[in-house]
């Protein structure tokens, strides 16, 4: 895959992993899973953009993207619920909408995910601990990658966001975001991700 792609499913492969470790539930297996796909992540999408002939970091992502997969029975979350509507009422490439609004959607679930961040933070050894670290570890991420930090980028406009909430809410990975959901906090959402005022 060219550079750009690798960019886009990779974070995708992130989402995934992400997003099921932040899901509400008890499900350890799923954790370990998602925790140690981010790990991979963590170490080998950068390689893999810089140089598309890294066989060890390609290696890494295929197996942290089927790791994704398989951690993702236990749930997704926001990500996922904003992504949809904007790929197919705008064509937007999945991974890559999924990376554009991830930052956001942590900062709209950080009450509920300090603990599980902390863990993150220790787990990928982050310079910063804890929300603000994974917080940071992310946004440096996307910045080296080439992902853009706003929905505007991708077409989104401000009239969307009432338009497109409520499939967001009617999306079956809404029920599974660590912070309850309904059309008017997606609006929010896709208001601020769109503007991007992250906090």
């Amino acid at each position: 895959l060219p550079p750009h792609l690798t960019a886009a499913v990779g974070m995708d492969a992130l989402s995934h992993n992400l997003e099921a470790f932040c899901a509400p539930g008890f499900h350890p297996l799923a954790d370990g899973i998602a925790l140690e796909g981010m790990r991979l992540i963590h170490r080998s999408l950068e390689r893999a953009v810089r140089d598309g002939s890294d066989i060890e970091a390609r290696a890494e992502l295929m197996a942290a993207s089927t790791m994704g997969a398989t951690a993702f029975q236990k749930g997704l979350g926001a990500m996922h619920s904003l992504s949809h509507p904007v790929s197919v009422a705008l064509g937007s490439h999945h991974g890559l909408t999924n990376a554009v609004v991830m930052p956001y959607v942590l900062e709209f679930n950080r009450s509920a995910i300090e603990d599980k961040m902390e863990l993150l933070a220790r787990s990928l050894a982050l310079p910063k601990s804890g929300f603000a670290g994974v917080q940071d570890w992310v946004l440096g991420l996307r910045e080296a990658i080439g992902i853009p930090h706003t929905l505007s980028a991708l077409g989104v406009q401000e009239q969307h966001a009432g338009e497109l909430a409520p499939s967001a809410a009617a999306d079956p990975t809404a029920g599974t975001n660590p912070v309850p959901l309904d059309a008017a906090s997606l609006e929010q959402l896709y208001r601020r991700a769109t503007r991007g005022e992250l906090s």
